[in-house]
């Protein structure tokens, strides 16, 4: 129920809901056993084995802004928003609201389309488990969100932490100094550039 509520909050956000649904799962097949053409005689069992599993097109690089329900037992969350960065503050506003908490906040460098996504992990664990996944692109030449610590104070460490490993400034940050990183610090190991 937490996930239709939540769904309905997000899609609010888009003049028109891009809700696409999720593509279909591709079935195992089974089939006979190719090795022979003979027919089992009456009476026999046929030896099946099951088919190679049937590659389903993955989907990456930039995706339409919208709101996606997924299987929590395929992907490990329930909702996939994808936002751009000035809607990024009434998102996690929304999941606040509906008594979500941060896991975690990452990046990842998607270099052939010279952007940086960001992405935001939300949880609820009450008596109706529900995870939300939000996420944003920015320019790699521009890389600036607002930060999301005066909604969630607890963002403040991964932010630090992705600005470190990524470079993504996180706007309106309290104290943006490294975390993990040496205070003097002036690379990113995780760019797809990054040379040691």
């Amino acid at each position: 129920m937490i996930a239709e509520q939540t769904k309905a909050a997000l899609q609010a956000l888009f003049p028109e809901p891009d809700a696409v649904p999720e593509p279909p799962v591709a079935e195992e097949q089974v089939e006979a056993s190719p090795e022979t053409d003979e027919q089992p005689a009456e009476g026999d069992q046929p030896v099946e084995t099951p088919a190679e599993p049937v590659e389903t097109e993955v989907e990456e690089g930039p995706r339409e802004n919208g709101v996606l329900e997924r299987d929590y037992s395929v992907h490990g969350y329930h909702l996939d928003a994808q936002v751009d960065p000035d809607q990024l503050i009434e998102a996690v506003t929304i999941l606040d609201k509906a008594e979500f908490f941060i896991e975690t906040i990452t990046g990842v460098d998607w270099i052939e389309d010279d952007q940086y996504e960001i992405i935001y992990d939300f949880s609820r664990y009450d008596f109706d488990l529900c995870r939300v996944v939000i996420r944003t692109r920015v320019s790699r030449q521009e890389p600036v969100v607002p930060t999301i610590t005066p909604v969630y104070a607890g963002a403040n460490w991964h932010e630090r932490e992705t600005h470190d490993f990524f470079g993504i400034k996180f706007s309106g940050h309290p104290h943006l100094i490294p975390l993990l990183l040496p205070e003097d610090a002036d690379f990113h190991p995780l760019r797809k550039d990054f040379k040691a």
